[in-house]
């Protein structure tokens, strides 16, 4: 990966809906170049995808938590388990995986206390292998949604 690369990955971070002649443009190449070094960064897997952001809150889901999962068992079978059951639930926004105590972090999102406290009650409490589950509240973003480094 080289300058340009760089300089086409940072501008579709800022705006993913330019067209590859904006693209081209704003990085100094001519179209078929530029077309050519975004199919293989998405071809490559460095591009991901694409898709719009939009602000949970607009749409209802007000509430957000970040819960902390300690494992009562960490065989492969269980976090395998716990993984795909967290994967299907659409309210965890995030889940990794984490070195240490606790084994996992979920970012949750909710209309309220009480919608979380279901989510809580019925999914996450009962997800494969949980001990325990700590929850603290998010009261406000101070980072959101930054563009990856480059």
């Amino acid at each position: 990966m080289d300058r340009v690369d760089r300089k086409i990955l940072a501008e579709l971070q800022h705006n993913g809906r330019l067209t590859i002649t904006e693209l081209a443009a704003r990085v100094r190449l001519s179209l078929s170049p530029c077309h050519r070094r975004l199919r293989e960064l998405e071809r490559t897997g460095v591009i991901r995808g694409y898709r719009a952001l939009v602000d949970a809150a607009a749409v209802g889901l007000t509430f957000e938590a970040l819960v902390f999962v300690t494992m009562r068992q960490e065989d492969r079978t269980t976090v395998a388990a716990f993984e795909q059951a967290v994967a299907e639930i659409p309210h965890v926004l995030q889940a990794q995986r984490l070195f240490g105590d606790p084994d996992f972090l979920l970012r949750i999102v909710a209309a309220d206390l009480p919608a979380f406290q279901q989510l809580y009650d019925e999914k996450l409490a009962t997800l494969p292998g949980v001990q325990h589950l700590t929850s603290t509240l998010v009261m406000k973003h101070v980072v959101h949604e930054r563009p990856v480094p480059l």
